[in-house]
């Protein structure tokens, strides 16, 4: 059986969240020296190299991060989703 290469699975977890545009997601990304960003948002928009996320914390302004899809590969950023009454992780064994 031959390994996945990199971008194959790259392209897998941009395929998984190209299919979730528009929906609600869940984020935890750690942002370095023990922070921790953990909000939820909308997958706004995805780009050959990074996904958008939309969070609407404060009503008066309209936050939007970025992250690579390696950041996902890596657990840097995780990405749950709720799909059909279940929350699912992007990008890890099990989704």
């Amino acid at each position: 059986m031959k390994a996945l290469a990199g971008n194959n699975v790259l392209d897998r977890i941009r395929e998984d969240l190209d299919s979730f545009v528009g929906k609600p997601v869940k984020l935890r990304a750690n942002q370095g020296r023990k922070k921790i960003l953990e909000a939820e948002g909308v997958l706004e928009q995805t780009y050959p190299r990074v996904f958008v996320v939309r969070i609407d914390e404060d009503p008066r302004s309209v936050k939007r991060v970025s992250y690579t899809y390696a950041d996902v590969l890596t657990s840097t950023v995780e990405v749950r989703v709720k799909n059909k009454g279940m929350e699912t992780r992007i990008g890890c064994a099990g989704s």
